[in-house]
C-alpha cells in the first residue's frame, strides 16, 4: 500500500502558509521559526543593523533551512552587485565609499535583509 504525506508549513506568527523555516541563535540558545515570505523578510530586516555590527561565531553562510528554489534566489540576492549593495548601504545608515572594495560588514548586513 502506498501513501503520501504531505507537510505544511504554517507561520508561527500569523498562521497564514509559510514559506521557509529560519534559523537563528540568542544569547546561546537557537531558534527555528516558521514564517511566510514577508514574516521572514521582516525578521530579516529587524535583524540587519545589529548583524551589519556582530561577529560571526560559526555556521554555513546564508543559514537558513530553507528549500532550493528559496535557498538559490537568497544566494543571488545576498551576492549582489557593489553598487546595489553601495545603495542599500546608504539607505541603512551604513558609511561606504563610492569605489573599492565593500566591506564584509555591510555585505553581511545586506545578505541578511535579502
Amino acid at each position: 500500500m502506498a501513501q503520501r504525506v504531505n507537510v505544511e508549513l504554517i507561520d508561527d506568527l500569523d498562521e497564514s502558509p509559510a514559506a521557509e523555516t529560519v534559523s537563528f541563535a540568542l544569547d546561546g540558545v537557537s531558534y527555528e521559526i516558521d514564517l511566510s515570505e514577508a514574516n521572514a523578510e521582516g525578521l530579516r530586516n529587524a535583524l540587519a543593523p545589529y548583524l551589519g555590527h556582530a561577529r560571526r561565531t560559526g555556521g554555513r553562510r546564508g543559514g537558513s533551512s530553507r528549500g532550493s528554489s528559496a535557498s538559490s534566489s537568497r544566494s543571488s540576492a545576498a551576492s549582489g552587485n557593489a553598487a546595489d549593495i553601495r545603495a542599500w548601504a546608504r539607505e541603512n545608515g551604513f558609511e561606504v565609499s563610492e569605489r573599492g572594495r565593500v566591506s564584509a560588514e555591510v555585505r553581511s548586513a545586506y545578505a541578511a535583509a535579502h
